[in-house]
């Protein structure tokens, strides 16, 4: 190994690797044999395209210029389903609806060129969580109109364009799920809540037309439902729970309820709702985006399911007539949209040390085939840094974050010498950090960082009560779990505590100026479309959130009190500002705002200004310049000698 200091060390991950294996996958979908998905391209603008995969080809169905994507909720999710021989998707610059068909080769390549636009409605109009109900779609229905808040609704779309309206009343709405035996089941909202705060599930008469004898079948407003799905139901086994006699036995409701503290699976037959395996295990994840699926059925009583205890995932066939989970997979770091395909189990699969990929398994778990690969490992397994799981002390109890360690293959840090450390925050805040590649964390790590990515208090994957923990505490809890995971590691003689840098984004980027302003640990910071001042946010943001950041921080006098913008003579060390023009969830003039403050008082700031991206970069060329712009910025703060560091 070669002596080098720690931060210099010349790495084989530029930002081309790093981009390059930017590209995501999301909303995979089985029709027949095939699997269909979304996929996000950077190298096309953030371009996202629907593609399908049979018979080991895989074929795009939406070329440029269609970009599939909805702005339901500003952070969209289900902006497409497959009905037959045709995908149903929503097109990102008018939102309208559009159809194409699903066929081999040539035909099916001539097909995507000629896609059917199915509604004629602006890009006021929107359209999420679509789903095919055997004649029509089915969809949540976003509309901007005036000044006020947009209304939502739930919908059914016609296929010669028609909309009609099948529920209204409730500020939100999301997954419409039909049954096979005449019943619609889908849930609702309304503020100040958001989904996971609590949600109703309601089970409608359907008759293809019209909603009839609607009905609270679980849900309040402290209880989080997620996930409906029908399953078949079956008269064989004593011991499954009996419905009443004339019940119908068809299909029963499954879903996840956080009633017992964790969002573990439930049913609603006959004979009501009933909790199908009680643990401290979470089946599904806040709802920032609409259907996200993390379970899915594979019979008239199993479900495969992603099971998460203490943050970490895995693979599990549930018996919902016993009560049991039977382990299948685990060797994943994450899954996500959990879907039955014609081989068993499909799934988006995340590795802490290769790329992600679409994957299909056997429901006996011995058969794995990779369909889809973002992407070759460019490099060699012994640059990868590979994530512990460490939890630590803080104020609020115990913490969590995902510890990675510097490592080069070739490098290796001077003698005495301690690495400088890079503390992540992820968005949300009720989100969570997971273990999956992530290529901006080796940058750092093959340069001779230590990075620490930190499930604050509010994170989700560890129950409700730690999503909780940040309800009226955030830029204070948040703020002490950062903190407490740096003086944890400084403690056990892993970072050198005079170069300490803290970075994120969107709320994320909230936390990081708060740290830089309410604790004396940080010594720089990068904010990617960051947060500076709540009362501003609370002004301006969206419908969605309009109601989150009274539920996190409170009222008038805490959300001054709780801005950065606010506390500027207590944040003495650089920052860094990334931001994009259109975006419309923390608008420019947050990072603006900031940045004037800080150079009115001499504070070394910069600020990089993206045309065109809103909130998340989607562009190859800008995630380049945003992952190159803040090494090199740490590096000249810290004085590190690195050929990275010029600007």
């Amino acid at each position: 190994m070669t002596r080098a200091p720690y931060g210099s060390w010349p790495s084989p991950i530029d930002t081309d690797v790093a981009v390059s294996a930017a590209k995501g996958y999301a909303n995979l979908q089985a029709a027949g044999d095939s699997l269909v998905w979304l996929e996000s391209r950077p190298d096309e603008g953030g371009r996202t395209t629907l593609v399908r995969s049979a018979g080991g080809k895989t074929v795009e169905l939406t070329p440029a210029p269609f970009n599939v994507r909805t702005r339901v909720h500003e952070y969209g999710g289900g902006a497409y389903c497959v009905a037959g021989e045709r995908a149903y998707f929503v097109n990102f610059a008018d939102q309208n609806v559009y159809a194409v068909a699903i066929g081999d080769g040539a035909a099916e390549q001539a097909a995507a060129q000629s896609a059917v636009q199915i509604t004629r409605g602006d890009s006021n109009e929107r359209f999420a969580d679509l789903v095919w109900d055997g004649g029509a779609l089915l969809a949540v229905r976003e509309v901007h109109a005036g000044s006020g808040e947009p209304a939502n609704d739930l919908v059914r779309i016609d296929l010669d364009g028609g909309v009609a309206s099948l529920h209204s009343g409730h500020d939100f709405y999301a997954a419409p799920r039909p049954s096979t035996d005449g019943r619609l089941a889908f849930l609702v909202w309304d503020h100040p809540n958001m989904p996971w705060d609590g949600t109703q599930l309601l089970v409608a008469d359907y008759d293809g037309e019209r909603l009839t004898n609607a009905t609270v079948a679980a849900g309040g407003a402290t209880e989080s439902i997620a996930q409906p799905l029908w399953c078949g139901r079956t008269d064989g086994d004593p011991r499954a729970p009996r419905a009443p006699a004339g019940a119908s036995l068809d299909q029963r409701l499954l879903f996840a309820s956080d009633a017992n503290g964790y969002w573990n699976l439930h049913a609603y037959d006959g004979s009501g709702v009933y909790c199908v395996l009680a643990e401290e295990a979470e089946y599904a994840d806040p709802a920032w985006i609409l259907a996200n699926p993390s379970f899915a059925a594979i019979g008239d009583d199993h479900l495969v399911a992603r099971r998460i205890v203490d943050g970490e995932p895995s693979l599990a066939v549930v018996d919902v007539a016993r009560g049991l989970a039977t382990p299948l997979d685990e060797r994943c770091s994450s899954y996500a949209s959990i879907v039955r395909s014609a081989g068993g189990v499909a799934f988006i699969a995340g590795f802490p040390d290769q790329a992600k990929c679409v994957a299909e398994l056997t429901l006996d778990g011995r058969q794995w085939r990779t369909v889809a690969l973002a992407g070759k490992l460019p490099v060699a397994q012994e640059v990868i840094s590979s994530p512990e799981a460490i939890a630590f002390e803080s104020d609020a109890g115990l913490a969590h974050a995902f510890f990675y360690p510097p490592r080069n293959g070739d490098y290796d840090g001077m003698a005495g010498e301690r690495p400088p450390l890079l503390v992540t925050t992820h968005g949300g805040p009720t989100s969570r950090a997971d273990a999956e590649l992530s290529w901006r964390v080796q940058f750092y790590t093959s340069r001779g960082w230590a990075v620490a990515d930190v499930n604050y208090g509010g994170s989700s994957g560890y129950g409700r009560a730690y999503r909780e923990r940040l309800n009226g505490a955030w830029g204070v809890v948040d703020v002490q779990d950062c903190a407490a995971c740096v003086r944890h590691l400084i403690a056990a003689g892993r970072v050198d505590p005079a170069r300490v840098a803290i970075r994120g984004s969107s709320a994320g980027g909230y936390t990081t100026l708060a740290a830089l302003a309410f604790s004396n640990v940080f010594k720089a910071g990068a904010s990617h479309y960051g947060i500076g001042d709540l009362e501003a946010l609370n002004r301006d943001t969206h419908k969605f959130e309009s109601r989150y950041v009274r539920t996190l921080v409170g009222d008038d006098q805490t959300l001054r009190e709780r801005s950065p913008i606010h506390h500027v003579d207590a944040l003495d060390c650089p920052v860094i500002f990334f931001q994009g023009t259109d975006d419309r969830i923390v608008p420019p003039n947050q990072a603006e705002a900031m940045r004037d403050a800080l150079l009115a008082k001499g504070i070394d700031v910069e600020y990089r200004l993206f045309q065109g991206e809103g909130h998340g970069f989607r562009r190859a060329e800008n995630i380049r310049i945003a992952l190159a712009d803040e090494y090199a910025f740490f590096a000249g703060v810290f004085g590190i000698p690195s050929e990275d560091a010029t600007r």
